[in-house]
């Protein structure tokens, strides 16, 4: 054996069958390391995140983790050589028929001890935030929103968590479908239970028309909704400050109250994620989505094209067969968006990703569906749709959107994500309307960027899965009770609209 002998904690293997361990620090060419007990020589160096060969691996086979294939072989691998993009390539290709099984999954709800001080809404939903969201139905009053919210903000209205606006460039030369799901998104962000005053800005003369847009609001809805036509008022500005008024004194008698998890709606997403990301951040979230679900509160996960690969753990878990067809249609559909327009359907990992030690797009999604954790998928819904307009919340819905980070936490918040966990293993400063909370998935960007991180995922490693489970979820209990996530705390706060259609 060489001298030279890794550190006895280096590398993760995830299940026993899998033809690849990960390294969890840098190592050295000729060092040896220990994988379920036997003693492996690497002959190369291996960045930390990245992988090498526990097994050889003959050139075309299949290539495992997770349990799961994550490409085939360029070439023959031995054991001890790093396992990345020079040798392994995608299996992906285009459209698949998958078959209901008719044997969907049985959780029964559990009842949680576990509270936080949110704002109940008139319709039973409860708010993370009592906040004025100034939303414009068209980016050419999208400036306007911005100052009428640095205005209000400089008066710190009592009872009122901030009042922000949300500018976009949409809503003006866009036709059908396209238009279709500007004007979804933005009325269902009105109806997040975190507005407790909506400002919806219209201009007067562009597609994304307020007297359509209104239609999608239900009446009882639209005593904490003004609207302002900026063409029909003298002084626009003065206007919307009137409005802005009316609403903040409506919103300073609501107050906190102590609520059960199963008031909780929480998106869960990713982004900059890095080979570590499926090994503690995104099962991390995958146990809060199941802690949540299982106290009868709902959890909702997206980012289609990044579950290309992956579908399968999603499909088994369809509690119909009208869920099950609704989510294989889904991604087939995305399917066919990227093949109609000329791009590979694995067209993924980013730069970043693969620089973190992620090889392919299949791997990417088998670690990134860990965030939907075991929960049963209870619904499919579409792009600017609501969680609660098929059923009650509960259970793990789909949402369709992108992968896009910007555009995703807006499909989320629209859905009625309360509070969206958002894992990263490099590291964003992005935020949505509602607490975005970032999960790190490695002790480095959790201390390089603490200015972004709420939370450092990498305590798996030292407290176990359980223990940095038990300490997340009092962490985003303490967010949603009023704490300020680090996107908050930093005014990062943005929506991005999908943009799918021709532009006038």
């Amino acid at each position: 054996m060489a001298d030279t002998l890794a550190p006895p904690v280096s590398v993760m293997k995830i299940g026993a069958e899998d033809d690849v361990a990960v390294a969890l620090q840098p190592l050295e060419a000729g060092v040896d390391v220990k994988v379920d007990g036997e003693a492996i020589r690497l002959r190369e160096a291996i960045p930390a995140g990245h992988k090498f060969a526990v097994a050889p691996i003959a050139a075309g086979a299949p290539v495992r983790r997770y349990r799961a294939p994550i490409g085939l072989a360029r070439c023959d691998i031995a054991v001890g050589e790093h396992v990345h993009t020079h040798n392994v390539r995608t299996a992906l290709s285009g459209e698949q028929a998958y078959a209901f099984t008719g044997s969907p999954p049985r959780v029964e709800a559990t009842a949680s001890s576990r509270t936080f001080r949110g704002y109940i809404r008139a319709d039973g939903s409860v708010g993370t935030r009592n906040e004025l969201w100034i939303l414009p139905t068209v980016g050419c009053v999208g400036r306007l929103g911005e100052r009428l919210a640095a205005r209000a903000n400089l008066k710190q209205a009592p009872g009122v968590d901030g009042v922000h606006a949300f500018n976009h460039p949409f809503g003006c030369s866009q036709l059908g479908a396209d238009l279709e799901g500007t004007a979804a998104v933005i009325a269902s962000l009105a109806l997040n239970p975190n507005a407790g005053g909506v400002l919806l800005l219209g201009l007067g003369c562009r597609s994304n028309q307020l007297e359509q847009l209104l239609q999608r609001i239900p009446e009882d809805r639209r005593e904490r909704l003004r609207v302002l036509r900026a063409q029909s008022a003298g002084d626009e500005f003065a206007a919307g400050e009137a409005l802005v008024e009316e609403l903040i004194g409506l919103m300073a008698a609501d107050k906190r109250t102590e609520v059960p998890l199963s008031k909780l709606r929480l998106g869960v997403k990713c982004g900059g994620s890095d080979a570590m990301s499926g090994l503690t951040a995104n099962p991390l979230i995958g146990l809060m989505a199941d802690a949540v679900t299982q106290a009868g509160g709902a959890a909702i996960l997206t980012e289609i094209p990044e579950i290309f690969g992956a579908e399968n753990l999603l499909l088994e878990r369809a509690t119909s067969e009208t869920v099950f067809e609704r989510l294989s249609e889904l991604v087939n559909g995305f399917k066919r968006y990227f093949i109609e327009h000329g791009e590979p359907v694995s067209e993924n990992p980013s730069p970043g990703n693969i620089a973190g030690g992620i090889t392919t797009l299949e791997e990417k999604s088998l670690g990134a569906v860990q965030k939907g954790g075991l929960a049963p998928v209870q619904d499919v819904i579409a792009y600017g749709e609501r969680i609660c307009a098929r059923r009650a919340p509960g259970g793990l819905t789909v949402l369709e959107a992108p992968g896009n980070d910007a555009v995703s936490t807006t499909a989320l918040a629209a859905a009625g994500a309360t509070i969206t966990l958002f894992s990263t293993g490099r590291g964003t400063p992005l935020g949505s309307p509602v607490p975005t909370v970032k999960i790190a998935s490695n002790h480095a960007v959790a201390e390089r960027k603490a200015g972004w991180i709420d939370f450092d995922g990498g305590q798996v490693l030292e407290l176990g899965m359980a223990g940095a489970a038990e300490a997340l979820l009092t962490r985003i209990l303490a967010i949603a009770s009023g704490e300020p996530a680090r996107n908050e705390s930093n005014d990062e706060r943005a929506i991005g609209i999908w943009k799918r259609g021709v532009t006038l």
